[in-house]
């Protein structure tokens, strides 16, 4: 049973551990505030993609290939969000001095990045494209694949955490906090571009 899902597996572990929206995420909040309250977050955006992964293969992109606007008030709606998250890391200071981020993403916030983020919708669709025969019908696959990519996303999420935890580490002053700030910033404004080049 695992020889035949393992290939599955690896294709979720790399699809969710290259760079992105929440994996940008999740390092700017191990270095702010640390791998435990980072938690929420990162358990957000995990469940997050397990549902985006399994409403793919239950059918729902039928249902926004069909309709353009909806993709586009989501791209939208994911790009201001973005936005507002960049500008709060961007102008963070150091954990103790911080004012304007000063308690990491919500649960939620995570979960519902994930459902505007075209990254995600692109992994689940191709994982449902290439693993469907794993599966008798579409709401096992369902549950196969929002399973491998919840649990995947927490492993790759977890490290970026404390990729985060482990450059605030070599932070001492402001001066250094805020490039570190900035280019965490920086980054996930740019993890926007994607989202607009499928358009």
């Amino acid at each position: 049973m695992l020889e035949p899902v393992f290939p599955l597996v690896l294709f979720a572990l790399v699809s969710t551990a290259t760079p992105g929206m929440a994996t940008t995420l999740s390092t700017a909040s191990g270095a702010q505030f640390g791998f435990r309250r980072s938690i929420p977050l990162m358990a957000g955006s995990a469940a997050g993609l397990a549902s985006v992964a399994a409403a793919g293969a239950a059918g729902l992109a039928g249902l926004l290939a069909a309709a353009p606007s909806l993709q586009l008030a989501m791209k939208m709606t994911g790009s201001l969000y973005l936005i507002w998250l960049a500008l709060k890391i961007g102008r963070s200071r150091p954990p103790k001095l911080d004012v304007a981020m000063a308690r990491p993403n919500s649960f939620f916030g995570g979960a519902g990045l994930q459902w505007m983020n075209p990254k995600g919708w692109a992994m689940g669709l191709g994982a449902a494209a290439s693993f469907a025969a794993l599966a008798d019908g579409p709401m096992q696959l369902a549950l196969l694949l929002g399973a491998v990519f919840g649990l995947a996303a927490a492993v790759s999420l977890s490290l970026w955490c404390v990729a985060g935890t482990l450059l605030a580490r070599l932070f001492r002053t402001e001066r250094q906090w805020r490039v570190l700030n900035t280019v965490l910033g920086l980054l996930l404004a740019a993890s926007i571009i994607p989202m607009w080049r499928t358009a």
